[in-house]
């Protein structure tokens, strides 16, 4: 089971280079994030026509997640436990059933800039919400994954130039210790797992050359519960998408899982 995610920062600015992605790597499963864009207008027709079952969460304008799936989803939930008055769309769950049924976290963690300040308060309390639901996927003793934009540099080998980032809410030592937080409860970062060393990215910013100079930071992670990370087979970044035409200033990252 191949499952993707990508953040496309916008369905209606990423509507042709989607699908032809879509085409190439025929994922089984891809969360999205930064739709931006209402449910009722998210274009799922396109989506359906290539055998995806869809499911958003939508905003007008700002954030929204979604999940495309061609295998059968089971169980679907919008919005991250613990704050019913939270009205940003940046969580979607999903059980999919493949050989093995495996829950789906759909996640864009906010970016919490500037920091400090409100932002960054808002995107630290987020990570203790969503520490609260990784302990309860980790109670059920069942495969079970959190993937998506998470905001957040885990390392200096993360960044091309960790210096840069030193106050940004992406690699505050705050940040990253509620990150490391979650990710020592037990889960498996799987990119890591696979790969090691620097210079692999999932952004680089529009501004500056970035991309071309390949100034990139790794900020797009898949947390595996153990009974998941036991399926896990492969985990890699697909960044040659950046140098393509209109592309988003994220590329997609991809786990194959045996189930």
């Amino acid at each position: 089971m191949i499952i993707a995610t990508f953040n496309i920062n916008g369905i209606k600015a990423r509507i042709n280079a989607l699908p032809d992605w879509l085409a190439e790597r025929k994922p089984d499963v891809v969360l999205l994030q930064e739709i931006k864009s209402v449910d009722e207008n998210f274009p799922r027709e396109i989506f359906e026509d290539m055998g995806y079952q869809v499911e958003t969460h939508g905003q007008k304008s700002f954030n929204g997640v979604a999940i495309l799936s061609k295998l059968p989803l089971e169980d679907i939930t919008r919005g991250l436990p613990g704050d019913d008055e939270d009205e940003q769309a940046r969580w979607i769950e999903a059980t999919v059933v493949g050989k093995t049924a495996i829950r789906l976290c759909g996640l864009y963690l906010p970016n919490g800039n500037p920091a400090p300040g409100p932002k960054y308060d808002y995107k630290l309390a987020w990570m203790e919400r969503l520490q609260a639901r990784a302990e309860e996927l980790l109670a059920s003793e069942e495969p079970a994954l959190m993937a998506g934009d998470y905001n957040i540099i885990p390392q200096a080998e993360d960044a091309k130039r960790p210096e840069a980032w030193a106050e940004d809410a992406l690699y505050r030592p705050e940040s990253r210790a509620a990150f490391r937080k979650i990710l020592n409860l037990g889960f498996t970062e799987a990119f890591r797992a696979r790969v090691q060393g620097a210079e692999h990215y999932s952004f680089w910013d529009y501004q500056a050359g970035a991309w071309n100079r390949n100034d990139g930071i790794r900020i797009d992670h898949f947390l595996l519960t153990p009974q998941c990370a036991d399926l896990l087979q492969d985990c890699q970044i697909d960044s040659e998408i950046r140098g393509r035409d209109k592309p988003s200033d994220h590329v997609p990252v991809w786990v194959d899982l045996d189930a």
